[in-house]
């Protein structure tokens, strides 16, 4: 459906923060999730030092730091560019990519994300242009995606089978940002795909189809699946270990870890359930939304994909079948 926006894209960046109500908020891209110890032991410093002391995981793999002080993202910004986690200041924003967490694809996920950063025109994507790569996050909405050789486009196969997987997600950006005019995803652009797909090549059969598989919480052969309540982790752990961030806001990390403050077990009353920010970090919250959970979480529940939103917005949503509950101002409306 095309879709004309009156205001451009307003996504926060690593520097380019959102004012929220407890303060600056920076959202740090991490193409496919992956940090090593030394980068993510940067970002634990910096929201301890700088923010609230919490590192937010969001549904797209990525971080976030909250309650920052005015002038602190310049702080941020050197902090992070001095560990590699901030390449491209141009287009930092647009450095979304969501890769299948237990896949080997990092390799892929980084020559992807060099040759988004080296075309000067994809600097002004809108920052909720996103690329997935592999088939646990196929179906997850991505502009562009990669299954093996197949592309997808706007979350489904195109019908494309390609020979250099990162020459056909930066072409299929490139098409995009000619045609967006000032649309922030591909599903809003009038025959978008067809016209992305008649640019690149002449496709086959859509035998594929998009897939939401997430991780559970567990050991997996060397590594640990380690969930984190709603998403929010104390930047005092995990210090000196590599991660690998989900996009379901938990993070992959070395066996024997300590995983302290975090869940392993499936049958965790935590797995499966999010939030938003909720009061006091969102001016527009009806509710404290994670104070609200918490007492939930406490009492007997069936188990499955629940979210908690503090408004009618329903920020931070995942993907796939989940038990909404929404604040209405007098308690909560759920919807299935």
């Amino acid at each position: 459906m095309p879709q004309d926006r009156e205001r451009p894209d307003a996504c926060p960046g690593a520097v380019d923060v959102h004012r929220a109500a407890d303060g600056g908020l920076a959202r740090i891209r991490v193409p496919g999730g992956t940090l090593s110890a030394a980068q993510f032991d940067a970002v634990r410093a910096a929201a301890l030092d700088l923010g609230d002391g919490t590192i937010e995981l969001t549904s797209r793999a990525n971080l976030q730091v909250r309650g920052l002080a005015p002038g602190a993202e310049h702080v941020l910004g050197a902090l992070l560019r001095d560990v590699g986690l901030l390449p491209s200041p141009t287009h930092e924003r647009i450095r979304n990519i969501v890769a299948a967490p237990l896949e080997d694809n990092q390799d892929l996920v980084d020559e992807i994300d060099r040759e988004l950063c080296r075309t000067p025109e994809l600097a002004d994507l809108p920052g909720r242009f996103l690329v997935t790569v592999g088939a646990a996050v196929s179906g997850l909405g991505g502009d562009v995606g990669l299954v093996g050789d197949a592309l997808f486009l706007a979350g489904r196969d195109s019908g494309l089978r390609v020979t250099d997987p990162v020459a056909a997600v930066v072409r299929a950006s490139r098409v995009f940002q000619e045609l967006r005019g000032t649309a922030w995803r591909l599903s809003e652009v009038d025959s978008g795909v067809p016209k992305i797909t008649a640019a690149l090549g002449v496709p086959g059969p859509q035998a594929l189809a998009g897939a939401v598989i997430p991780v559970a919480p567990g050991p997996v052969g060397d590594r640990v699946v380690a969930g984190v309540p709603l998403g929010r982790l104390d930047a005092r752990l995990l210090a000196g270990v590599p991660v690998r961030v989900t996009p379901w806001r938990s993070v992959v990390v070395p066996a024997g870890t300590d995983t302290s403050g975090l869940f392993t077990d499936p049958g965790s009353p935590w797995h499966g359930v999010s939030a938003c920010t909720g009061r006091p970090g969102c001016a527009k919250s009806l509710s404290d939304v994670r104070a609200d959970v918490t007492r939930w979480v406490g009492t007997p529940h069936a188990g499955g994909r629940v979210h908690w939103s503090g408004c009618a917005r329903r920020c931070g949503r995942p993907a796939g079948d989940v038990v909404e509950f929404v604040a209405t101002g007098d308690g909560y409306e759920e919807i299935r």
